[in-house]
């Protein structure tokens, strides 16, 4: 049995701490039997901006002619969607902002048309991962971008119960992660028992 793991890489800071976060979750996983791992840096992937001119909601598909094009299906396709990102400003980063806001033809084809976003069959068997890192150490640093990152998932079918988190802060300069005391052992455990659950999923 295949796993499908798509996983964003949403920092413009290649190799820091939170994309040196998804490397650690997609190692763990990649040791599993059937597992298929694609991992997409954003600031490679073509990905526009929203333009907010609604035009998905009657077409069923976006007016702009980028990287979502590529990644459009594979979305669909992925088992688990993983969104890896840091905290800039209180929020989520722009690069990871854009491609959230650009699930907007998934909101128009679920909200709107009326229309299924994934089979009827494979509802109920997606998960998703939230992995992010910040340089404050502030227990409310993550609170503006969960909101976010919920409806990126509840757009795709992902449920609320089926989205995992693992978020750490005090992680500022690059590299500063590698010295925390959890966080690779933390990243490792989940991918395993992500890909654990996902088997039992897809078994039934």
């Amino acid at each position: 049995m295949e796993i499908k793991v798509l996983a964003f890489s949403g920092s413009p800071r290649r190799g820091g701490n939170s994309e040196t976060l998804l490397d650690w979750v997609l190692s763990a996983m990649g040791k599993e039997e059937g597992v298929v791992i694609e991992k997409i840096p954003l600031t490679e992937a073509n990905v526009n901006p929203c333009r907010g001119c609604n035009a998905c909601e009657t077409l069923n598909r976006c007016v702009q002619r980028d990287g979502m094009d590529v990644l459009h299906d594979k979305i669909i396709d992925a088992d688990c969607i993983i969104l890896a990102a840091p905290i800039f400003c209180m929020g989520i980063c722009a690069q990871a902002k854009a491609l959230i806001d650009r699930f907007q033809v998934f909101r128009s084809r679920k909200f709107v048309l009326k229309l299924p976003v994934v089979p009827p069959e494979r509802k109920g068997k997606r998960l998703g991962i939230f992995l992010s890192t910040a340089g404050q150490n502030w227990d409310h640093v993550f609170q503006g971008a969960v909101p976010s990152v919920k409806c990126f998932f509840h757009v795709i079918d992902v449920r609320d119960k089926d989205i995992h988190y693992l978020m750490v802060n005090g992680v500022d300069e690059k590299g500063a992660i590698l010295a925390h005391p959890t966080a690779r052992e933390d990243a490792e455990r989940l991918g395993r028992e992500v890909i654990a659950e996902l088997r039992k999923r897809l078994e039934q």
